[in-house]
């Protein structure tokens, strides 16, 4: 008869203290056998077990010494990079972006490839993962799993993609395909949540537990966070913003219906870089990009204010429904016209929301930097990671 272990016992102790280290290691740095101790409240004995049991399973190495002290210098330990790795993927209806991560988080190996005229799924992200890993020195034996970021809904119950607009080839079976072909745990992710992952982590939204990101680029999406996790919704459809009916736009007669011009709700028609260009156009603003356009508005001073001023209001009829259902703290304006807007169109979609709404919070630009997508995937992949790799010296229940 099975019997379940029982909290308390001496190897969940061992397992729960060895994590508590080896976290410790990863947000402090290197730190010495008797500053483990103190942080995690063992003794010097229990703690000089606990990095033996990490060294002989090499999560943990010398890496110097602390002088200072009397007697011999103290060793100094760290987490060692290489013990595993993930790979990030973002999947566009152009190219495949991918790079690797150590267990640190340090992120290498970054490469393109073109997906024109391939019609190829699998072997498009089977290049694209081993050709990242291997820029990035990371040995396949040590890949632990593979994140893919990709625009449109993932299906919560199943993890495989529902419905992809900008990727007619990507379609439900391709999770276990990638699976088989890559023989490492494989999950699939929209693109926008990724995205707030990495604000979540690293950016904007660092401390926050509820916000939401609108990202305004080539598409329009939205992410939400809710008691700092990630909302996905009952079919994974939170978040598909660009549909919101908004005045100045024609509704939508078939949502699910292709268009090759990639613009289909109300939102999206009034937002998307498309909409930006052709906004930054009428006043007198030329550029080969939205987020160019819109960053010689505001270089242009009061000539440019505009631009930014209809755009700002545009923005706003999202973020207000956004506000009046969820009321979040904090909302990052993402994507390639929301990072180029910067504070100046920030400010002023704050401004709207606060006039238009009983609620105001915060409004601000992202600040992840490149990559947000390609970044939230690599975050994700180390996370999990940790989970497994740090907890795999809980050993199984006795029969």
């Amino acid at each position: 008869m099975s019997q379940s272990r029982l909290p308390g016992t001496p190897s969940l102790l061992r397992a729960i203290n060895d994590r508590a280290a080896l976290e410790l290691l990863l947000e402090r740095g290197p730190l010495t056998r008797a500053q483990l101790g103190e942080l995690t409240g063992l003794s010097k004995v229990t703690a000089s077990q606990l990095v033996e049991r990490l060294e002989e399973r090499q999560l943990v190495r010398r890496v110097g010494e602390l002088a200072g002290g009397r007697g011999p210098n103290a060793q100094l330990y760290a987490v060692v990079p290489g013990s595993a790795y993930v790979v990030g993927v973002e999947v566009g209806p152009s190219q495949v972006v991918a790079a690797s991560a150590d267990i640190t988080g340090a992120m290498a190996g970054r490469v393109e490839l073109s997906t024109h005229d391939a019609d190829d799924p699998v072997g498009v992200v089977h290049t694209a993962v081993i050709e990242a890993a291997r820029n990035s020195g990371a040995p396949w034996e040590r890949v632990r799993r593979v994140v893919l970021g990709t625009p449109g809904l993932v299906d919560p119950a199943t993890g495989d993609i529902a419905f992809a607009f900008d990727l007619p080839h990507w379609h439900h079976g391709l999770l276990d395909a990638l699976r088989a072909d890559l023989n490492r745990p494989v999950t699939f992710e929209n693109d926008v949540n990724l995205a707030a992952v990495a604000e979540a982590r690293s950016g904007a939204a660092r401390g926050v537990e509820d916000f939401a990101l609108v990202w305004i680029g080539r598409g329009v999406g939205l992410a939400v966070f809710l008691g700092g996790r990630l909302h996905r919704g009952a079919a994974g459809a939170a978040g598909e913003i660009g549909y919101l009916p908004v005045p100045g736009a024609p509704l939508v007669e078939d949502a699910r219906k292709r268009n090759p011009r990639g613009l289909t709700g109300s939102f999206q028609r009034v937002v998307s870089a498309e909409a930006v260009r052709t906004l930054a156009r009428s006043k007198g603003f030329r550029a080969a990009t939205a987020a160019d356009a819109l960053q010689a508005a505001i270089g242009a001073g009061a000539r440019g204010e505009p631009v930014l001023d209809e755009l700002a209001q545009r923005v706003a009829l999202g973020v207000v429904a956004v506000c009046l259902i969820l009321d979040p703290r904090l909302v990052i304006l993402a994507g390639d016209v929301g990072r180029a807007g910067g504070t100046a169109l920030a400010d002023r979609v704050h401004e709207q929301v606060a006039r238009l709404v009983p609620v105001s919070p915060s409004v601000v630009a992202s600040e992840v930097g490149t990559d947000p997508v390609l970044r939230g995937a690599l975050l994700t992949g180390v996370a999990a990671t940790r989970e497994e790799v740090f907890t795999s010296t809980l050993e199984p229940a006795p029969s």
